[in-house]
């Protein structure tokens, strides 16, 4: 009827004598092994800005900090960015900081950016201050720092 076509025996015949299309192997799948934890790319947690943590924080890992913590803070990498408080005596290996920090700070790499504000102790290996950071307080260099950082830093 409308829109139906009729192919003429002309055109089925030339259909047919086309070149069948090649066959593809089929490839087959393999097993995935999971990947060694410790090949894993590390999980970062974040405490948000407009988030207020009141206690003691132990992470297994990064933490980066936009919001406010009152307490203890401890973990193996630790970022405390622009507009970030910190109440509270900070354990870490790798610490860098743009917000504010009112603590004692214990930590291998310390790393005061253009916009922290530290107001308390610092106890390092090495330390960096940038031209336009804030820091009251006292800075002691412990080269005995990761010796002794199992009874300060806990797990970290």
């Amino acid at each position: 009827m409308f829109g139906e076509r009729k192919d003429s025996q002309a055109e089925k015949d030339q259909i047919a004598t086309l070149p069948k299309a090649a066959t593809l192997p089929v490839a087959t799948k393999t097993a995935v092994q999971p990947e060694a934890a410790s090949t894993r790319p590390e999980a970062i947690s974040c405490i948000s800005s407009g988030t207020t943590v009141v206690g003691k924080i132990v992470v297994d890992g990064s933490v980066k900090v936009y919001g406010h913590v009152e307490g203890e803070l401890q973990a193996s990498d630790v970022v405390i960015c622009e507009g970030a408080q910190v109440e509270g005596n900070v354990a870490a290996k790798e610490l860098a900081v743009d917000g504010r920090v009112r603590g004692t700070i214990h930590a291998v790499r310390v790393k005061l950016n253009n916009t922290a504000v530290v107001e308390g102790d610092i106890f390092h290996r090495l330390l960096a201050i940038e031209e336009n950071a804030r820091f009251e307080g006292m800075s002691r260099r412990d080269n005995n720092l990761a010796d002794t950082s199992a009874g300060v830093l806990g797990k970290v």
